[in-house]
């Protein structure tokens, strides 16, 4: 079974709903300051609050009360003062499972209803179990094709009714057998509407056939198996004009005509029978139907579909929809050439089999045995009408494995009385708050029994310290409840200490500024001569932000660090003013060398010497030459210029140096040119120690200069020659091709004979009484 496809079909796809009072933070998981206790929980399942009164510091807001219950409790607020509630579920019926189905009444999902209590953002888990009953009751409904193609499948379905209840009382002793039938739709183009054909369809007119229909139910579920054979063996075979049929509009209706079919409350199996595809939604317009098909009943009292002209065939979503609800496990039994057409359909309706069926359908009795085993033996479970703002995810514990994070639960290969267990892991978003009291359902496909599950949200902090008129609000002047005042109208402060009015006066704005500077440096707000800050800005005039540091990688203070003030405080092993540095040297070492000598470590980064590259500067072209090796150690020993002017003491420490005025001609000299000079030395090296002789300086005379400003000039020379030739040549080759194409075009003689097909478009009639006097 493609499980892609029931997810599809069966379940519903979770919503993610993003608002603006909160979802982000609770997507980022970080704990933020909020001005609430409501705000702060519903913000991140991290996030707790702190109700002790007097627990803010001078300028610090109330919204400083929100963080996690570890930083709370380091900064002073005690244990029972944190509040910081968590998801729960409590099991409200749990009947115990059954071993048999001997009982009235037959368990095998537990427990039956369960209550969730969800915190926004955090996950809540519960266990799911199930064992299959033995002997639990069958009902089988068997849809036949009656086209004219399945006349011989006919005759031996027409003894089937014994040997098929024999095979399914081996399972259970509890088995209803009916029988259905469908041709297609009795109009243009699926059926010849030619009277004679609509009495007669079969291609032989000697020959008799039962006129055409789209679904007929015969027989409704029953015991007798003598009554099955009675049945069908009074049934003949039809006909219709193309290849597919009308299965789509008979599996339907055996789907929701369940008081006609007889369907009981146990294990549903439709076996379907063909030999030919299927027409599905949007077939309907070839014969002039256009409505879509309604989902619903419509069979007369004879069992005939009536409204097959004026519904169209139902598409395989909602036919897979139907079954599920339904508690249908569809078996295709088809011949082997449109076997993979079925497959591809089984793919997109859950809890269905594909068999092969001979062409004559003598394999049909094993084919649904082997089809129930493989149904029965398979255990899904799945959640329906599950409310948006709601995840879930399941572990499944199976007698071959652990399977876990799957999107639905399920179990291969599972016994009679063998008890498997379904983690269920349920998860709410914020959203959720905004509504009443949800319910989903969990249930395993192909049986009826659910799981119902009640979500009840934990939004509200429940401090159980709320006082009206508190005399901790200044006597009376305001609402306490979570350590917090809500002031009275016209009264402000943090504890509603001042009037309105009072507070308009200007002298109570001077203790909430530093002489020259802005109120409350401009990041708060100035109630009754105090300040109050904005989230992450505390100090008596809010002159501190929390969140004005550096970032490193767009993280603040570089994520190893805490910002203070303005500053980062960087953790061990880290440095730098955003903490961007770390002290640690181990990606720079090997073998205990570090950047194998041709660099230095920076951040833990080797900063390599020009010419050397790769993470330990181990690789540099051309420095295989000593005359490019020591060229810099030369330049700056000698002279105090070049590239390692700057440390030229620790890159060139193994180095001895001496200058001469002169070049010995038993020696072998490097030159080498630097800025405006050339260098010549010559390299000993013995026993890690090397040994550099170096001429004066020389700078670089005119006429070197000009030598090879000349070798400049003369390559730029030939380069625009060459160029100018090779454009005087496609030029000429041009001209020379234009020329015979005008000559070739001179000599054509064209032939002007009219065309005999040609008529014009102009009409020239003479006016017989026109004279020119």
């Amino acid at each position: 079974m493609n499980v892609g496809a029931l997810a599809a079909s069966v379940m519903l796809i979770v919503g993610l709903v993003t608002t603006e009072n909160g979802e982000k933070d609770l997507e980022d998981g970080i704990c933020k300051p909020k001005p609430t206790c409501r705000e702060c929980i519903l913000s991140n399942p991290s996030c707790a609050w702190c109700k002790k009164p007097n627990f803010t510091k001078v300028g610090e807001a109330d919204s400083s009360r929100c963080a996690t219950r570890e930083q709370l409790l380091k900064r002073g607020c005690d244990t029972d003062q944190v509040m910081d509630p968590h998801s729960s579920h409590d099991i409200l019926e749990d009947i115990p499972l059954s071993n048999n189905s001997d009982k009235t009444t037959v368990t095998q999902l537990a427990p039956q209803r369960i209550l969730l209590k969800l915190r926004p953002g955090e996950w809540m888990n519960f266990t799911v179990r199930f064992k299959r009953a033995e002997g639990y009751p069958i009902d089988l409904y068997y849809l036949m094709d009656l086209s004219y193609s399945m006349k011989d499948d006919l005759e031996n379905v027409k003894k089937l009714g014994n040997d098929l209840l024999a095979a399914l009382k081996n399972v259970t002793n509890s088995v209803k057998i009916g029988f259905g039938s469908f041709v297609d739709k009795t109009v243009l183009p699926y059926v010849s509407t030619k009277k004679s054909k609509l009495l007669n369809p079969c291609p032989d007119r000697m020959e008799q056939c039962q006129p055409p229909f789209s679904f007929k139910h015969i027989l409704a579920l029953t015991s007798n198996a003598t009554e099955f054979e009675i049945k069908v063996s009074e049934q003949n075979i039809s006909g219709n004009l193309d290849s597919p049929e009308g299965g789509f509009d008979a599996i339907m209706q055996a789907a929701v005509c369940t008081d006609s079919i007889g369907w009981r409350n146990v294990t549903r199996l439709l076996v379907f029978t063909s030999d030919d595809t299927f027409h599905m939604a949007g077939d309907g317009k070839l014969g002039g139907i256009y409505l879509p098909s309604d989902g619903h009943c419509h069979l007369d009292e004879n069992g005939n579909y009536e409204k097959s002209n004026v519904f169209d065939y139902p598409s395989v979503g909602h036919l897979a929809n139907v079954l599920s609800a339904s508690n249908i496990q569809p078996i295709f039994a088809v011949t082997g050439s449109i076997l993979s057409t079925y497959q591809e359909l089984s793919k997109m309706i859950p809890k269905s089999v594909v068999g092969e069926l001979k062409e004559d359908s003598s394999n049909v009795i094993q084919l649904i045995s082997e089809a129930y085993n493989d149904l029965s033996s398979t255990i899904t479970l799945v959640h329906v009408q599950l409310p948006p703002g709601i995840q879930i995810s399941y572990n499944s514990r199976c007698n071959d494995g652990f399977l876990a994070g799957q999107s639905w639960g399920e179990c291969s290969n599972v016994k009679i009385n063998e008890l498997i267990n379904f983690e269920v892991m349920v998860r709410a978003q914020a959203s959720m708050c905004q509504q009443e009291r949800q319910r989903f359902k969990v249930k395993v496909l192909g049986f009826s029994e659910e799981l119902i599950v009640d979500v009840k949200m934990v939004c509200d902090c429940n401090c159980l310290d709320e006082e009206p008129f508190s005399r901790d609000c200044s006597g009376g002047n305001g609402n306490f409840s979570c350590g917090v005042c809500s002031c009275a109208r016209n009264r402000l402060g943090k504890l509603c200490e001042c009037e309105q009015a009072e507070h308009l006066d200007r002298d109570l704005d001077a203790g909430c500024r530093v002489e020259g500077s802005q109120l409350c440096s401009g990041k708060g707000r100035c109630e009754c001569g105090k300040c109050v800050c904005n989230i992450n800005v505390r100090g008596e005039h809010c002159e501190c932000d929390d969140t004005s540091c550096e970032r490193h990688d767009g993280l603040l203070c570089g994520g190893q660090g805490s910002c203070s003030c303005g500053n980062c405080i960087c953790l061990a092993n880290y440095t730098g003013s955003a903490c961007g540095c770390s002290t640690d040297k181990s990606e720079c070492t090997k073998d205990g060398v570090e950047c194998n000598g041709h660099g230095l470590c920076e951040c833990n980064r080797c900063n390599c010497d020009p010419g050397y590259f790769e993470k330990l500067c181990t690789k540099c072209p051309g420095c295989e030459s000593g005359c490019q090796r020591y060229r810099n150690c030369a330049e700056c020993l000698a002279f105090g210029t070049g590239l390692l002017r700057e440390n030229c003491t620790l890159m060139c420490s193994n180095v001895n140096m001496t200058i001469v005025q002169e070049q010995e001609k038993s020696v072998m000299w490097c030159t080498e040119k630097s800025e405006d000079s050339l260098i010549t030395f010559s390299i000993q090296e013995t026993e890690g120690q090397v040994f550099i002789r170096v001429v004066a300086k020389q700078e670089i005379d005119d006429q070197t200069q000009n030598i090879v400003l000349g070798l400049v000039l003369g390559i730029v020379l030939i380069g625009l020659l060459v160029v100018i030739a090779y454009r005087i040549t496609v030029e000429v080759y041009d001209r020379k091709e234009y020329a015979r194409f005008e000559k070739e075009r001179d000599n054509v003689q064209w032939n002007e004979l009219n065309n005999p097909l040609f008529k014009s478009a102009t009409t020239t009639v003479v006016n017989p009484k026109f004279s020119e006097d």
